[in-house]
């Protein structure tokens, strides 16, 4: 059983930058998909991004394309989300997710395991 472990959240002015990490346990990280999640309170949990085994497929929510980027470090088993110019509708609890193939992940259906979620918080 993989266990994903995120870190990197907190609280930040709107504009502000954060990067959120994720480790992952096991030796097979290299042989899937990864992505990012996030719940805002009251609303369901939404894709953000996600990144294909290899790193060379990349896939963005609309809200999110051109300020967020999505990487990994398969060597250290680390998939990262680079979050730019944050504004407070960004506010929500962000979740690491593994997928179930080596394709990108853009449905919570498509994901095998789950992080514990970091929050990220921007105040205007």
């Amino acid at each position: 059983q993989v266990q994903l472990a995120e870190s990197g959240g907190g609280l930040v002015q709107a504009g502000d930058s954060l990067r959120l990490s994720c480790v992952a346990s096991g030796r097979t990280f290299s042989s899937y998909a990864m992505g990012w999640f996030r719940q805002a309170p009251g609303k369901e949990r939404e894709f953000v991004a996600s990144i294909s085994w290899s790193g060379s497929t990349t896939i963005y929510a609309d809200s999110v394309k051109g300020r967020f980027t999505i990487s990994r470090d398969n060597a250290k088993n680390t998939v990262y989300l680079q979050m730019n110019s944050l504004k407070p509708e960004d506010t929500a609890v962000y979740y690491c997710a593994k997928g179930k193939t080596t394709v990108v992940v853009p449905t919570t259906s498509g994901v095998g395991s789950w992080g514990q979620g970091t929050q990220v918080t921007v105040s205007s």
